[in-house]
């Protein structure tokens, strides 16, 4: 039995693109640009297994089994089709059926690029499972363009750090492809904070609103001829200058643009609800007061917030974000630095003042509408792992028993640093045995 087991993350598009120039290859109407984030709170894991013990071509995410859509059977036949051009037809048995078991610590379909590090890490643990690593490619960006097939977004996310997917010219696709702008080492005060408000399936899929917008909204056409390449000129900048003001400004005029294109839909596609405006207008009083940009937020095709800020901001960020919308029970933060929920009373009076002009503003209050928080760093793309983290039985292929995250964070069965258990309990468990320890040496000083 040959068992490969990778982990891929999730990108976080800060230059958006919405609507498909070639369905069947997958190409964009416009270039995009993301960051990458930490795998340490946001990961996709996959296993592939294949063995005589292997009949048949299966899939199973999250302990349930998935029928092998077209868009898995593509890229399953791409990265066979280059197995065989890589290694010769005698020397990989690229016509064996496989066991693929993949798992997310986060949300499915919830417009949280799930997919984007799902694809991306199926075309990982195929690569690791067929010997084929970058220097094999027949062309720069070619893993990536495979990865393309399957997710759009998952080009993205092979690479770490700050990544452009380029729309590319080439009727065959070929030059639609990923390529890094800068590492992860790049701009390591650089955090994220993803406000969770719906972990529930979208109403509209990503594939199909971005069929309807192209059809049907004059705007979309107009932002991706005129308007996105001056953008990605000016986020590379902002990036590789580590200028967040100008990187957090366009950040946020661009996620706008994007819902604007899905509004000027016919029908209107409304990914954003009311806890996300709220939200937007929390970040904007939040900048107000700092008389600057501090913070930036982005949606994608859901009502998740994702907020960009720098370390020292963090604090303030998520304390705000858990003040207005708290939760019944104590609300989870994974998070890899420690975190205090609770904002400073000077940072609520600014937040609150009147300013010179206008009126005063009133912090939102709307329990149980954010259901969690990830705090997150730049991170890594995608990574091999070890035998001991298969997700298959090597003996049988068949899948391991699943374990969710939400069973690992309220379990605790293991006490180590990951994005299995919250920060913050982790520190209290900490913080418990290190109390023991001191008790234990008084008693024994006494002696």
């Amino acid at each position: 039995m040959k068992v490969a087991t990778c982990s891929a993350p999730t990108n976080i598009a800060v230059i958006k693109y919405w609507g498909k120039d070639d369905v069947k290859l997958n190409t964009p109407m416009n270039s995009s640009v993301s960051v990458t984030l930490h795998q340490d709170q946001l990961r996709t894991t996959t296993s592939v297994a294949g063995g005589a013990e292997v009949r048949s071509t299966r899939l199973w995410l999250n302990g349930q089994e998935q029928p092998i859509n077209k868009r898995v059977a593509t890229v399953l036949r791409e990265m066979q089709q280059l197995a065989r051009r890589v290694h010769g037809e005698t020397e990989v048995q690229t016509e064996q059926h496989l066991h693929i078991v993949s798992t997310n610590s986060f949300p499915t379909a919830a417009g949280l690029a799930s997919s984007a590090a799902g694809y991306a890490c199926l075309v990982a643990a195929l690569a690791e499972f067929y010997g084929i690593g970058k220097a094999d490619e027949e062309f720069p960006g070619q893993l990536s363009a495979i990865a393309r097939q399957g997710s759009g977004s998952a080009c993205r996310s092979l690479d770490g750090g700050f990544v452009a997917w380029q729309k590319g010219e080439r009727a065959d696709g070929q030059d639609s492809i990923a390529v890094q702008v800068a590492d992860e080492l790049h701009w390591p005060g650089l955090c994220a904070v993803v406000c969770v408000v719906n972990d529930a399936q979208k109403d509209t899929s990503s594939t199909t609103g971005m069929q309807t917008t192209k059809a049907t909204s004059p705007l979309l056409a107009y932002r991706a001829k005129h308007l996105v390449p001056d953008r990605m000129k000016t986020m590379e900048r902002a990036i590789l200058a580590r200028d967040f003001e100008a990187f957090g400004a366009l950040t946020m005029q661009d996620s706008n643009q994007f819902h604007a294109t899905c509004l000027d839909t016919t029908p209107p596609i409304f990914y954003l609800n009311d806890v996300s405006r709220q939200i937007i207008r929390l970040v904007h009083r939040y900048n107000e007061q700092a008389g600057r940009v501090q913070a930036a937020y982005t949606f994608d095709a859901g009502p998740n917030a994702v907020l960009f800020v720098e370390e020292q901001h963090v604090q303030e960020v998520v304390s705000l974000v858990h003040h207005c919308f708290p939760t019944s029970s104590e609300m989870t933060i994974k998070s890899s630095m420690l975190i205090d929920r609770t904002p400073s009373e000077a940072l609520l009076a600014r937040m609150e003042a009147k300013p010179e002009s206008g009126k005063a503003f009133k912090l939102p209050h709307i329990p149980d509408s954010v259901k969690m928080m990830y705090v997150s760093r730049v991170g890594g793309g995608t990574a091999v792992l070890s035998a001991d983290d298969a997700l298959v039985d090597t003996a049988t292929g068949g899948p391991l028993p699943y374990h969710s995250a939400e069973t690992e964070v309220r379990g605790c069965p293991l006490f180590k640093p990951s994005f299995w258990i919250p920060e913050e309990p982790a520190l209290r468990y900490l913080a418990t045995a290190v109390a023991a320890v001191a008790v234990t040496s008084a008693i024994l000083l006494r002696k």
